[in-house]
């Protein structure tokens, strides 16, 4: 594995991370959130997400582990990995309260307007908890970019791009209530860039303890637990959230739209 390939992967890890800065930009200069826009683009996330799972990486990770374990073990061994990602993201999950939650919709006129109703030590508390909050959530899913690159680079460019438009809305749901609690926009943006950071830094964790070890199983069984990773993160908070932002047919508009895109990519690049 060169170091090109390597510093491809990193680099696009980064980029996906740090979208969260961008949803902080737009908090400063938007007076209103564009719920259309936002529920379109997070339906279309999770339709990538849930295209790319399914259809490509589940499909390979099968290749891969039947290859090295036969057809019966190698098949089970994916499904049990698969839901094995679902079970360790629903856990992550479980442990970060529903109220401080990013993947919670939240609108900037909502927080701003009831910024007079709580204390500037209440707003605070809720931007740091879902900077905390972005971060744990965001460590597996650096891990899933970082390797869907180095395997794929296109694929991992595909997934990058689906995360980082989900992470847009988690950078709002940072910035704004810190900016409010303390009336600097520049230490809100700081806190949501940094939050930001956990993907790349998960991204980096993983290849130093799995690289030394890697191997066809252990990508299979890596690969198969990213699959269930995405998978739920698109059905348990993108589509939710782009229902509560907006019609819900909008959003099953984007996820259609997702699928679509993701299919015809892999078509032209196949």
């Amino acid at each position: 594995m060169d170091n090109s390939s390597l510093l491809f992967a990193f680099g696009i890890t980064l980029f996906a991370g740090l979208a969260t800065g961008i949803g902080s930009g737009l908090a400063f200069f938007a007076k209103t959130t564009n719920t259309r826009f936002l529920s379109v683009s997070l339906g279309f996330s999770a339709g990538v997400m849930i295209y790319v799972s399914m259809v490509e990486i589940f499909a390979k990770a099968r290749i891969a582990l039947e290859h090295g374990m036969g057809a019966k073990g190698g098949y089970w061994l994916t499904v049990a990995s698969f839901f094995g990602g679902i079970f360790i993201i629903a856990v992550i999950d479980k442990l970060v309260p529903s109220f401080e939650n990013p993947h919670e919709a939240r609108k900037i006129e909502d927080i701003s307007g009831g910024r007079k109703k709580m204390s500037s030590s209440s707003l605070m508390r809720m931007g740091m908890f879902s900077a905390l909050a972005i971060g744990i959530h965001n460590f597996p899913e650096g891990l899933a970019t970082f390797t869907a690159a180095l395997t794929d680079p296109h694929l991992g460019i595909a997934i990058a791009v689906a995360i980082a438009i989900h992470n847009i809305p988690e950078g709002i749901a940072v910035s704004v209530p810190i900016y409010y609690a303390t009336g600097n926009k520049k230490k809100a943006f700081a806190y949501s860039f940094l939050s930001g950071l956990s993907e790349p830094v998960g991204a980096l964790i993983g290849y130093l303890i799995l690289m030394p070890f890697f191997n066809e199983i252990l990508f299979g069984v890596l690969f198969a637990t990213v699959a269930g990773i995405m998978v739920f993160i698109s059905l348990d908070e993108l589509l939710p959230a782009a229902r509560e932002y907006g019609e819900a047919h909008l959003a099953i508009y984007g996820l259609i739209g997702g699928m679509v895109v993701m299919a015809l990519s892999l078509l032209l690049f196949a």
